[in-house]
């Protein structure tokens, strides 16, 4: 089970929203490539990066910030990235500069064709992230609630080619609340390719939870405020991962 740690970019530094709102930003860092290179240090397997600016643009904006973060990481780990990624060259340049895997969210919803031909174009490096609300999938940095059932668009995409699935509960992200296990649960034993679970995880309970069911195809939490904020240990809950998952 791998615990990833988030840093989601505003204006080329680090923060963290509540439930995707931008104007409740908690800036905890200025730094990016040394808030990157700190979660290595702790011992972090992957890095999970979210350009939010993109996300509401429909275009990369903070790409100094993730030029920063992936010279400071320098290929120790695995790096994914989402936010604003619309087109194929965009994919390019981003797997070209060195991140592994690209997250394709919104417009995987909008646009399925444009998701099946990056799935293509770039075996084994796209995933999709699906961010829901009861069940039903949301898009355009969560402003819009959409009538997709969550489990079914993920049952499509799967058979395009997709790597892995990042699933946000959007009630839960932010919040310091819990992982909802129960709707992670159900979405990893519909597909057969491996689930993130996203928002809400906020302590070592909640990483003992998710290790108790990552035989059904969840292969790690990402993690933001919980390790900013100090709920969460980030050394000692991947540490606890490995322990349970070993």
């Amino acid at each position: 089970m791998l615990i990833i740690p988030a840093i989601d970019l505003k204006d080329g530094q680090c923060v963290r929203l509540k439930q995707g709102l931008m104007e409740d930003a908690t800036i905890f860092s200025e730094d990016p490539g040394a808030m990157a290179k700190h979660w290595v240090d702790k011992g972090g397997q992957r890095l999970h990066l979210v350009d939010l600016n993109g996300a509401f643009a429909g275009k990369p904006i903070n790409d100094s910030a993730i030029k920063s973060i992936i010279r400071s990481v320098n290929g120790e780990i695995p790096i994914q990235l989402g936010g604003g990624i619309r087109d194929l060259e965009t994919i390019e340049r981003y797997l070209d500069n060195g991140i592994d895997y690209v997250i394709i969210g919104t417009a995987a919803v909008k646009n399925p064709g444009f998701l099946h031909e990056a799935c293509y174009a770039f075996p084994g490096q796209i995933m999709v992230g699906l961010d829901a609300k009861d069940g039903k999938v949301a898009v355009d940095g969560w402003s819009k609630l959409t009538g997709h059932d969550v489990i079914d668009l993920a049952k499509k995409f799967e058979g395009y080619g997709v790597e892995a699935v990042v699933y946000t509960d959007i009630g839960r992200d932010g919040m310091l609340t819990g992982v909802n296990i129960e709707a992670t649960v159900a979405l990893a034993e519909a597909l057969t390719i491996p689930v993130i679970a996203s928002g809400g995880i906020t302590n070592l309970d909640d990483v003992r939870r998710l290790c108790a069911v990552e035989n059904e195809g969840i292969i790690g939490a990402i993690t933001g405020r919980a390790i900013y904020e100090g709920t969460l240990d980030f050394a000692a809950a991947q540490k606890l991962a490995d322990e349970l998952s070993g």
